[in-house]
């Protein structure tokens, strides 16, 4: 088992290294000259990048000094979704540069062709014999080109000038008034880029790299002002046959994955805060993955919990990651913070059960999730609400009569196209279900983790309202 997990990451870092000389090949050395400080600049980026990214991810594991975390963490996890969207930017080019390439090969067919645009004229060509080196337009006399880069293609050849072929024409009759030009052989005939531009290949390696590179950089940096800015609010209505006509219209703000840590602190709980209070919810629940990190490096960052506010309390459950990070010791300091924390229990709201199970990743700690603990010898005519992180949770309960289902842990995806993995690992990525009996509704969450990123997948804070099929 060790060894295949050791060639699957083995795998996963060769994938990963691959792509990441790719994006450098066609950013970098696809588009600079060799020895220029722009390739040099280029290359410590896509040196630094990925090192700063292991870096985020090393320091968190190894429990290194929270300053430490915080400062890897930023462009580290930057990097990460940069690097994705760039390599899936430069894919996309690869179709492109193609028809970029014959694009002006076709222009200038057209604009040399009797009849066609700019007939008539014939733009200025610099011919030399072989040997005798280049001449310049003002009349001196350069070197050779230089060698091209090993592995260059053919196109990296200048771009002739347009207009009539004139290799191998006779030579033609002074005209009036100017001085005669004697003949030059056809073998040695050599065009000059007009005007000294760069090739072909070079102008549509420039072209496609610069706009993958924007591409890139202005969707990390929308998708990071979608976190930053906080979650928006939904409101839903889930109807629920079992609940009396007294309690229809019941309000639960849900809210998910919040992730506090090295790079969403303080200010970002504070904003969550703010806009769930301003719901004036009857219920709060906090469904899993309110951290990363332990209580000594987070504890500040929490204190706004303090100030949630609904008639019927705030209640939490535990989720994967506040195994990673001492739930134990999380679970005491939420409940200091004014939070009750439902570890496989249950509590009789006005109308209906409201239960809580651990997340399915404390059976590696000796505390995962119970169901008959938390519903076994409930009265099972009353409706019952069951916050439960992980949506893959819903199986146990439709069995155990559970007639909605609250979860969070998929994050919608957050990182197109996350979403595809996402959607495979879950039964339900994003939304409501039916299952059964029983529905299920994930939210996307509030925060994100890994890089503070979000795209195709925004943030949200969800006011389900519970209706009553008898009102």
């Amino acid at each position: 088992m060790v060894i295949v997990f050791v060639l699957v990451g083995l795998a996963v870092l060769s994938a990963f290294c691959g792509l990441q000389w790719y994006a450098w090949r066609r950013v970098v050395r696809d588009t600079t000259a060799r020895g220029s400080a722009a390739r040099r600049m280029g290359s410590v980026v896509f040196i630094a990048g990925p090192l700063l990214m292991f870096g985020a991810f090393g320091s968190t594991r190894a429990e290194a000094p929270f300053w430490l975390q915080q400062v890897l963490a930023w462009p580290g996890y930057l990097w990460m979704a940069f690097s994705l969207y760039l390599v899936l930017a430069l894919l996309v080019g690869e179709f492109i540069r193609p028809l970029l390439r014959r694009w002006p090969a076709r222009r200038d067919s057209e604009a040399g062709a009797p009849g066609g645009h700019g007939s008539g004229t014939v733009p200025q060509r610099l011919e030399h014999p072989v040997g005798a080196g280049d001449r310049t337009a003002a009349g001196g006399v350069r070197g050779p080109e230089p060698e091209p880069e090993l592995g260059a293609e053919p196109e990296d050849a200048p771009v002739p000038a347009t207009g009539p072929e004139l290799v191998g024409e006779p030579a033609q009759e002074p005209v009036v008034g100017e001085p005669a030009q004697e003949p030059v052989p056809a073998a040695a005939t050599v065009t000059a880029p007009a005007g000294g531009g760069p090739s072909r290949r070079l102008f549509v390696s420039r072209i496609v790299g610069g706009a993958a590179a924007a591409v890139a950089l202005g969707t990390v940096g929308n998708g990071a002002y979608g976190v930053l800015s906080g979650p928006k609010v939904k409101r839903l209505t889930v109807p629920l046959a079992k609940l009396p006509r007294a309690a229809h219209g019941f309000r639960i703000a849900v809210v998910s994955d919040i992730h506090l840590g090295p790079t969403l602190g303080r200010g970002f709980a504070q904003r969550v805060v703010d806009r769930i209070n301003a719901t004036q919810p009857d219920l709060i629940a906090v469904v899993g993955d309110l951290v990363d990190g332990s209580v000594e490096n987070l504890g500040p960052a929490v204190e706004p919990l303090a100030q949630l506010r609904a008639r019927h309390g705030a209640y939490f459950v535990t989720g994967n990651h506040e195994y990673f990070s001492g739930a134990e010791q999380w679970v005491d300091h939420v409940q200091e913070l004014g939070l009750r924390a439902l570890q496989n229990a249950r509590v009789e709201m006005d109308g209906f059960d409201l239960a809580g199970v651990n997340d399915i990743s404390g059976d590696d700690y000796g505390d995962g999730p119970d169901y008959v603990k938390a519903l076994g010898d409930r009265d099972t005519a009353r409706a019952a609400v069951l916050l439960a992180h992980q949506p893959v949770m819903i199986h146990e309960a439709v069995e155990h009569g559970v007639d909605l289902q609250l979860s969070g842990h998929t994050h919608g995806g957050q990182l197109w196209p996350g979403n595809l993995i996402a959607g495979a690992a879950n039964p339900t990525l994003a939304g409501l279900e039916q299952y059964g009996d029983t529905q299920l509704y994930v939210s996307r969450g509030a925060g994100a983790w890994g890089p503070p990123v979000r795209v195709g997948a925004p943030s949200d804070i969800t006011v389900v309202e519970l209706a009553s099929k008898q009102a």
